[in-house]
């Protein structure tokens, strides 16, 4: 397993200064920096050349989130949003190729949130699975995982459960296709998180990690975290844990994320590098199961 954080976990706006963050998470002890599938796709090949060059100078590696645009919407009606998205995700790949990116994670079927204007699953699940089908085959030719995220019923109507889930990748068929589950979510959808990390199983592409109200892992224990360390193990998990923590309140982040009063008690940026130190430090103790766990 490999350990890593969103990137915007330090800020109230969906942007960052990515050369500088990467030595941040770096010094701090991660293995992985998730970045945002909108920045990279708009990053020229220098931008994209310095990035790379940042990440193989402090050891990290990049994800690719993507919390797509109505724009890029795959389970869309109109046949011209869905050619739009297979476009954009396309470019989106190319570009985590040159960066050396190699798993692309999100509610990438669909878009983020959902508005709930049109709520026909079956037919959701029809024209998304149609799109993901196309887009498989340059994942594939690029060796790029694509997890797709397990959201909850306030976030959207199409993939909400692991066992769906799986269902849906099936339908999809590549091995490029993976799943994305999350504590946050699945807190809310399953009747166990533990055994659907065991449902997911060789599905499991991607893990997303924080406690019930998005505080970061360990900072409540709201969540068993040696269970989820035990259900990883369990599966022979070998891929990514990565931290999604949203503890500000204000701007486009905590609009979208909804976070409506200040769960960081009132920290200085300082303290908020120690904060994600110490939860980096419990949960690779429970992942791993050092001491016992």
């Amino acid at each position: 397993m490999k350990f890593g954080t969103g990137y915007a976990y330090w800020g109230t706006n969906w942007e960052c200064d990515y050369l500088t963050l990467t030595k941040k998470v770096a010094d701090i002890g991660f293995d992985i920096l998730e970045i945002g599938a909108d920045h990279l796709y708009d990053m020229s090949d220098q931008e994209i050349a310095a990035l790379k060059k940042a990440g193989e100078e402090n050891g990290i590696e990049f994800t690719t989130n993507s919390g797509p645009s109505k724009e890029n919407d795959f389970s869309s009606a109109d046949a011209g949003v869905r050619e739009h998205a297979l476009i954009y995700f396309k470019k989106v790949l190319q570009n985590m190729n040159k960066l050396g990116s190699k798993a692309l994670v999100g509610a990438i079927y669909s878009f983020w949130p959902t508005d709930f204007v049109d709520t026909d699953k079956e037919a959701a699940w029809d024209r998304s699975i149609e799109g993901l089908k196309k887009l498989s085959k340059t994942a594939e030719e690029l060796d790029i995982e694509c997890a797709l995220e397990v959201l909850n019923r306030n976030e959207t109507y199409i993939l909400t459960d692991c066992a769906e889930s799986i269902e849906y990748v099936e339908k999809v068929g590549s091995d490029k296709i993976t799943l994305l589950l999350d504590t946050y979510h699945m807190n809310i959808e399953e009747d166990n998180i533990y055994d659907a990390i065991r449902k997911a199983g060789k599905y499991l592409g991607h893990l997303h990690v924080g406690e019930c109200n998005r505080k970061l892992p360990g900072m409540n224990n709201s969540i068993n975290w040696p269970e989820i360390g035990k259900a990883l193990r369990d599966i022979d998990y070998q891929k990514a844990v990565v931290m999604e923590p949203f503890i500000l309140k204000g701007g486009q982040v905590g609009r979208d994320i909804r976070v409506w009063r200040d769960l960081s008690d009132q920290a200085t940026p300082e303290q908020m590098d120690h904060y994600i130190k110490e939860s980096l430090v419990f949960l690779k103790k429970c992942c791993l199961g050092i001491g016992g766990k």
